[in-house]
């Protein structure tokens, strides 16, 4: 599939110069990414079912249980490493082959939740990008394996935790297995984090040590809860379910009084690199014809909840969670037990029987399309700004090159300033500066780069500079 664009219709020393009525047609790759098709083929709900029963198996994943034996997180973190590893079976490594599988080992302070000092660890696996100018930057793709029963601080009691979060950790180790032997150019983590539940334990310290050694993380796709798309008033008669939800922030945590003022200047309060990467979402489940499709929620996340993309967030990476539309919490926090309600008996906890797995399965699909594009795609373009030396009716936007090889050329988007996403692109060529006739007062703007394969970056917001 090729898709029409309307590029420059005239260079000036690096410019292109566009109206909203002349523009010549050229043709530039488009539609969906071979690699991402086979990909979601490769997604199996039968392995993500196995998988699942195999967490649910440990009894429970609760951050404080056995370390030792065949029952608690012990045992459950020794399974994802070896099944991780298996994972590369008949690869031949190189730098775009084998996983690298680990135990992050630390200690979780003392807290309101981790009574003393405890020695946990998250379950990492990092695949490293073949492309020398692009292995350095990280996208992430996290679930959290812990589990909890109704009582947060029990850890004794049966807390199988299905959905949440056995649902996105078996997504992640799909995603994995699929792309073990799929050479991309970017490198992807794949994180099973522990502590979720006793206060975002293990992701606050991965996302704090990659900040501490200024790791390059582009984008965090948090799955959580994420296999039961019914709800407690579901019919699972109907047709399949297809959306998910994709909660993003808009404005990082205590920002200081310039980076206020600058979000004040040029509005870009809905324009955070998170909401960008939501947006981008949106783009590829559309380009890539996915069954489930996002929705938008501009929250960072929902009322009294949390998750393991807020520790991304707060340590400046861009970062969104996934979750199930309709949430039952009879089968969340849950210790499993059938109760009397309304005279009818009622199943309580997070069970197997609770996870649709074919829903599941595309949910998966939709975070491995977007792992591929953002992995094969070139680096976002930097110093995106609309050019505001003079009152006019047109606009000029500047920006600087992406630094891959295979940069094409770079589209300006935009959209009206109510719209949740962007509605409009144009392709520019290979330019730095474009002007356009649609207002700069009207509309918000951006940039994006794609290369030769027609792989697009994430949308640049731009900003607003004299020059």
């Amino acid at each position: 599939m090729r898709i029409l664009h309307a590029p420059a219709l005239a260079f000036l020393a690096g410019s292109a110069l566009l109206t909203a009525t002349h523009a010549i047609a050229q043709e530039i790759p488009g539609g969906p990414s071979p690699v991402a098709t086979q990909v979601q083929r490769a997604i199996s709900p039968q392995s993500l079912r196995e998988m699942n029963h195999k967490l649910v198996s440990f009894g429970t994943r609760h951050t404080l249980s056995a370390t030792e034996g065949e029952r608690g997180v012990g045992a459950a973190r020794r399974w994802i490493k070896s099944h991780f590893e298996s994972f590369n079976a008949g690869i031949n490594g190189g730098p775009a082959g084998a996983l690298e599988v680990s135990l992050e080992e630390f200690t979780a302070p003392k807290g309101v939740r981790i009574p003393e000092p405890t020695k946990v660890a998250n379950v990492v696996a990092v695949l490293k990008g073949s492309s020398p100018e692009s292995s350095g930057r990280l996208y992430y793709v996290v679930g959290h394996y812990d589990s909890m029963p109704t009582n947060v601080m029990d850890a004794q009691s049966d807390a199988p935790g299905a959905n949440d979060d056995a649902s996105g950790t078996v997504a992640v180790m799909e995603i994995a297995r699929v792309l073990a032997k799929t050479p991309l150019e970017s490198t992807v983590v794949f994180l099973c984090t522990v502590g979720e539940e006793q206060g975002l334990v293990g992701a606050r310290y991965h996302a704090e040590t990659a900040a501490a050694k200024k790791a390059d993380i582009r984008g965090v796709l948090n799955n959580d809860i994420v296999g039961d798309p019914w709800g407690p008033n579901g019919n699972r008669d109907q047709s399949t379910p297809t959306l998910i939800r994709v909660l993003s922030e808009g404005l990082p945590r205590n920002p200081n009084a310039e980076q206020l003022a600058r979000i004040r200047q040029i509005s870009s309060e809905n324009d955070s690199p998170s909401r960008q990467l939501a947006r981008y979402i949106v783009d590829v489940s559309r380009r890539e014809a996915t069954v489930v499709q996002p929705m938008l929620v501009f929250r960072q996340d929902r009322f009294m909840r949390g998750g393991d993309h807020i520790p991304f967030n707060d340590a400046g990476f861009a970062a969104v969670r996934f979750t199930e539309v309709h949430e039952d919490y009879r089968h969340q926090h849950q210790t499993p037990r059938i109760e009397i309600v309304d005279g009818k008996e009622v199943q309580f906890g997070d069970l197997p029987d609770s996870v649709d797995f074919d829903y599941l399965a595309n949910v998966t699909r939709l975070n491995a399309a977007v792992l591929v594009n953002l992995a094969n795609a070139p680096s976002s373009p930097e110093n995106v700004r609309i050019i505001t030396a003079k009152l006019d009716v047109t606009t000029t936007l500047r920006w600087s090159k992406s630094p891959e090889f295979d940069v094409a050329g770079y589209e300006l988007v935009w959209r009206d300033t109510t719209s949740p996403t962007w509605q409009h692109s144009r392709d520019v060529g290979d330019a730095t500066e474009v002007t356009v006739s649609e207002s700069k007062d009207n509309f918000f703007f951006g940039v994006r780069a794609y290369d030769r394969d027609g792989y697009r970056s994430p949308v640049t917001f731009a900003g607003a500079a004299k020059e």
